[in-house]
């Protein structure tokens, strides 16, 4: 995927490289293995030469279980390697090495290293990125890498990694219709791409045609499957989470991160803690890690920089500032039965979505919930929806909106409404990225 569009004020060494990789390709994805195989091979294989594998695909929840499954590695004494897309504010948060993020200097020298390799040869930007992160990874010892695939699984540029310590599929849902076509289980066959012959795989809650098709495929390669409602199953309980399995019940405090959906992610990520056979961390690691987990952007309350500040100006300071970036239908869903259980107040939306994306289908279930509903474009993004359109788009679903012409415009909006509410600004992380830019 391609990284946010508007370019800083005063472009550091990476963001000159990486502008450079941008135009390498006429198209943002063109999904297929052979340039990310070749460049690879010219540049030594790096993805043969990497640590313990955990390679994730699916729709939602990707992000948080890396989150999850990190903190618990880590809590265990772990080094720990991730590979996530895309970013919210720097592109460096996409390489997270043992140590931290990868700093500029490297980076800029990774780059510079595959741009130089790749002899201006067609590549789209996800792929030769990935295979500087590939070899930033092969140079660092670490214990585990958690790999996120960016779009799809069977022709991401992620899957060239030959044997996987274990692959995961979080829930699969319809999203990116213009490159994994419209049908569920169209999909769902190219996530379960990822699973390779006799490595074991976690599988998330999935619907049943998608989970007919991953048992299928499984099947076929002999992939022993650890499921979701068959094998385990997790749910809050006593204040806290229960995860269940044929080895018993145990109880774990709840997850840091907010919001219901937050349950299935967590219980996800502690069934692929018990399938990673020498690294699979302790109770008290993984009870920890659920503690500790931050993934941004995620139901995550603002309140430092302008916007926040808006609020505390407002004639009450009684009002709540929230962002979230999921962007397709099943994330809306998961909005409004987070957003349901809270105590109720008034919900103020803000929402941006890139033209790619069903801005309706993310919308239906947060209509019903909204005391006003204002559209906005993402600054910078040309693939951004403008105003107006996602104005079109709201009413498509059968909800009233407006047109704001900032962020900051629609919050002040907002809280003329009178009465103290919630404002959630939402419908894409592209619009979180920037959001978090300046108020993160």
């Amino acid at each position: 995927m391609a990284p946010p569009t508007a370019e800083p004020s005063a472009p550091s060494g990476s963001d000159i490289v990486l502008a450079r990789l941008n135009r390498l390709h006429p198209k943002l994805i063109d999904l297929g293995l052979e340039r990310v195989e070749a460049l690879l091979a010219r540049l030594g294989n790096p993805q043969r030469r990497l640590a313990p594998v955990v390679h994730v695909a699916g729709t939602n929840g990707k992000g948080s279980l890396i989150a999850y499954l990190r903190a618990m590695l880590e809590a265990d004494g772990r080094r720990v390697q991730c590979y996530t897309s895309p970013h919210l504010v720097r592109f460096h948060e996409r390489i997270r090495l043992a140590g931290g993020l990868i700093d500029e200097a490297a980076l800029v020298d990774l780059l510079a290293h595959c741009e130089a390799a790749n002899e201006s040869r067609p590549i789209t930007f996800f792929e030769i990125t990935t295979v500087a992160a590939f070899l930033a990874f092969a140079a660092e010892p670490a214990d585990v890498l958690l790999l996120e695939t960016g779009l799809g699984g069977r022709l991401d540029a992620t899957n060239v990694v030959p044997n996987p310590l274990l692959t995961v599929l979080t829930p699969i849902s319809i999203d990116h219709v213009q490159f994994l076509g419209e049908s569920l289980r169209g999909i769902a066959l190219e996530k379960c791409g990822i699973l390779k012959p006799g490595r074991p795989a976690v599988i998330g809650r999935q619907p049943p045609e998608a989970m007919a098709v991953i048992e299928a495929r499984a099947a076929e390669l002999e992939v022993p499957l650890y499921r979701c409602g068959t094998d385990w199953q997790a749910a809050a309980d006593d204040g806290g989470l229960r995860f269940t399995c044929a080895a018993g019940s145990r109880h774990f405090p709840l997850p840091r991160l907010l919001g219901s959906h937050q349950i299935d992610n967590a219980g996800l990520a502690i069934a692929c803690s018990t399938q990673l056979a020498a690294l699979a961390p302790g109770e008290t690691a993984v009870a920890d890690g659920l503690a500790r987990a931050d993934w941004p952007a995620r139901l995550q309350r603002l309140t430092r920089g302008p916007l926040a500040a808006q609020l505390t100006a407002a004639a009450t300071a009684d009002w709540e500032l929230w962002l979230d970036g999921g962007h397709n239908a099943a994330a809306g869903m998961a909005l409004a039965e987070s957003l349901q259980a809270w105590p109720r107040r008034p919900l103020h939306v803000i929402y941006g979505m890139l033209n790619t994306k069903a801005a309706e289908d993310f919308l239906r279930p947060l209509g019903p919930l909204a005391a006003s509903l204002q559209a906005v474009e993402i600054p910078g993004e040309p693939n951004s929806l403008s105003a107006p359109e996602a104005v079109e788009r709201a009413q498509q679903a059968g909800f009233e909106a407006a047109p704001s012409a900032s962020v900051g415009a629609a919050v002040a909006a907002a809280l003329a409404q009178g009465a103290p509410g919630r404002i959630l600004i939402c419908g894409s992380l592209y619009l979180a990225g920037r959001i978090l830019a300046d108020n993160g």
